[in-house]
């Protein structure tokens, strides 16, 4: 492929989307690029503190946990308040967390911030999802997705390399910068990027029309997206799974702790180099076939570690396999995320979306800890390949259908378009949904017309971060 190919191709890739959404895209890129707590963190309270190892690991998982209550939280929010006042809120809120811990020094007060900045972190994240699915053509939106995701890696292995340099400086410094980045996030949401709830639809008499009162109950009752969000976990859960067991493994196998960090940078040189060229290879294909495929890649990548002997080229090229599935998973599934939630209730769908996210962060660690300190790291790399397959297996049988009518769905939008290529509004649930003769919502979620399930603010449970770069950061 020659220059002029690439350069082209590179320009296809970021050309065509709203201002707005490149200033959410700078957003991203500014958090992550000073996201140095749950980077340090545990090093902060091992070495700094001299807490137990133990203890930094539950602290980790007390994120985690945040954001299983944050994810459906911010969800609701995100409906409710809208997405901006939602994004910056929780970015202020994290901001506040990550100043609070360069200032707190007992076990119980490090606990609680770390706790509620899980919350806070996980609560943005159907903001931004939903915000995207907001204001870019469905066509596009899981190319933003994809972007989006580029900017949160690239500001990750910024944020990995000047914090390691920059640590003489001490820990609670790195906090503090963390908490100025975090809310100079929040200034430019405020500043530059427009509220994109959708407004109350109306009838032709221009009355207007009521909506379907969705809450989280409502939410899971949806067949196709329960499926589609338990799928999701069991990706995750695999996904997780090399963030904990990959580096007992190495160190079980006599590999020393700068070889692990040599094949873990893997995953953010691959996603940074090659993300914009994945998603140009991958874009407009069938959501079913990329969610089947990267569930494979995670199987087969993951599994092949248990085959790595002590070789850290074999080590890192487990890494490059399952990183590629990453790359494809994770705009694929916010994309049908996107898709299969009616406009009203984008925020709600991407919190439960979001908390098998959150989920997979807190259990898959002290799974794959206990399976590789029991049974051993080769019943670990069996297992996740085992559940990779099987979440393959799922996307094909089960999911086929409503996934196909995504596609099918996209290609309308594209071609409902006006003359100034504006794209035809989503269409409605009836027709957006292909689940047993296309029914509406009502019958699709098993909720009566007319019944009421909305949630007030604050109600509920309480989505790329569980411990630096982890898959809650999706």
């Amino acid at each position: 492929m020659s220059i002029d190919s690439l350069r082209r191709s590179a320009s296809a890739t970021v050309s065509g989307l709203p201002q707005g959404f490149w200033w959410l895209w700078l957003s991203t890129l500014v958090n992550r690029t000073g996201a140095f707590v749950l980077t340090f963190l545990s090093l902060y309270l091992t070495v700094e503190l001299g807490h137990s190892a133990w203890f930094a690991g539950l602290v980790i998982a007390l994120h985690g946990l945040g954001g299983v209550a944050g994810s459906p939280l911010g969800g609701a929010l995100t409906d409710r308040w809208g997405r901006r006042p939602t994004m910056v809120t929780m970015h202020l809120a994290a901001a506040a967390s990550a100043a609070a811990l360069a200032v707190v020094t007992s076990a119980w007060a490090i606990a609680t911030v770390v706790l509620l900045m899980g919350v806070a972190m996980q609560a943005v994240r159907p903001s931004i999802n939903a915000t995207i699915a907001d204001m870019v053509p469905a066509h596009d939106v899981r190319r933003a997705y994809a972007l989006n995701y580029w900017a949160l890696n690239l500001g990750f292995a910024i944020a990995s390399i000047g914090g390691g340099a920059a640590i003489f400086l001490g820990y609670r410094t790195l906090f503090v910068v963390d908490a100025v980045a975090t809310a100079l996030c929040a200034l430019i949401v405020f500043l530059r990027l427009p509220e994109t709830r959708p407004e109350a639809r109306t009838d032709k008499a221009g009355r207007p029309v009521v909506e379907d009162k969705v809450s989280m109950l409502t939410v899971l009752r949806d067949a196709p997206f329960r499926t589609l969000v338990l799928l999701n976990l069991f990706v995750c859960i695999v996904f997780t799974a090399p963030w904990i067991g990959l580096p007992l493994t190495m160190a079980d196998k006599g590999l020393s702790p700068s070889s692990y960090g040599v094949v873990i940078a893997v995953n953010g040189i691959v996603i940074v180099g090659f993300q914009l060229l994945v998603n140009k290879l991958t874009d407009k294909r069938s959501p079913v076939l990329l969610l089947t495929l990267s569930s494979l890649l995670f199987a087969v990548g993951t599994g092949a570690t248990a085959l790595a002997g002590s070789s850290v080229v074999a080590f890192a090229a487990t890494v490059v396999v399952w990183t590629v599935g990453e790359m494809i998973h994770v705009p694929t599934n916010a994309a049908a995320t996107a898709r299969l939630a009616p406009e009203h209730a984008r925020g709600r769908y991407q919190g439960v979306m979001g908390m098998s996210w959150a989920v997979a962060g807190f259990v898959a660690p002290i799974g794959a800890g206990a399976i590789v300190g029991g049974p051993g790291p080769n019943v670990l790399w069996a297992a996740t390949f085992a559940i990779g397959v099987l979440a393959a297996v799922g996307y094909t049988v089960r999911l086929r259908k409503a996934l196909d009518d995504i596609t099918d769905n996209d290609s309308n939008d594209r071609a409902g378009g006006d003359a100034d290529g504006e794209v035809a509004a989503p269409a409605d649930v009836k027709d957006r949904v292909g689940v047993e003769d296309r029914v509406g919502v009502e019958d699709r979620v098993g909720v009566e017309p007319g019944l009421g399930l909305g949630v007030e603010p604050g109600e509920g449970l309480g989505d790329v971060d569980s411990a630096g770069k982890s898959p809650v950061t999706a």
